[in-house]
């Protein structure tokens, strides 16, 4: 196999993944958006939170909700537990690093604030640890897991919702993901500025 038939194969590998998960997923978009919407409209925020490629995608998440997606409007409250490189190493020295998450989740999350976590495994003990912090503070819960949604399935509430991309390769997860964060993005700006 050359080089451009490798590549090729990661494109067509990506689309069927795609069209794999969009029937399933398009209708908890919906539902998710309109948590997000009604959790902003009520003075809330979504804190958002990952490791690695999760944590990149939840910053990318909030950079759209602050700044804009494609549309221009006044920038909407979210926050990434991600991004505090001071809070994680001193929680993480101080503490351990599976409360990384949960610690800043106790701190300013609110019963009218959404926790947005991003776990291709499903399995991360900081992000678990997160989810019970958020429980604990009455807050609602959107996840974004691959595979078989690992503990973080296990534990979600049934109020809370999941995004699961049900196939185990990590890449193929991380761009659906991303596809999520950005079809999210374009739902709540529809339910805020209306437009095409």
């Amino acid at each position: 196999m050359d080089l451009i038939d490798r590549a090729s194969g990661h494109f067509r590998e990506s689309i069927a993944t795609q069209q794999l998960v969009m029937e399933e997923l398009a209708p908890a978009i919906a539902v998710a958006a309109e948590k997000m919407v009604a959790s902003l409209m009520n003075e809330g925020k979504i804190l958002a939170c990952g490791n690695g490629g999760g944590a990149a995608v939840a910053h990318h998440f909030v950079t759209n909700m602050l700044g804009h997606f494609e549309k221009e409007r006044p920038g909407l409250a979210a926050l990434s537990l991600s991004h505090d490189s001071p809070a994680l190493t001193a929680i993480g020295n101080q503490y351990e690093f599976d409360l990384i998450y949960s610690k800043q989740v106790r701190a300013i999350g609110h019963h009218n604030d959404l926790l947005l976590v991003i776990s291709s495994s499903g399995q991360s003990a900081n992000i678990v640890e997160a989810i019970y912090a958020a429980h604990e503070r009455g807050m609602g819960v959107i996840a974004l897991t691959g595979n078989d949604g690992g503990q973080v399935a296990e534990i979600l509430s049934p109020e809370d919702l999941h995004l699961n991309v049900a196939v185990t390769r990590t890449a193929r997860i991380q761009e659906i993901h991303l596809l999520l964060i950005h079809a999210l993005c374009d739902a709540i700006d529809y339910m805020l500025l209306g437009g095409d």
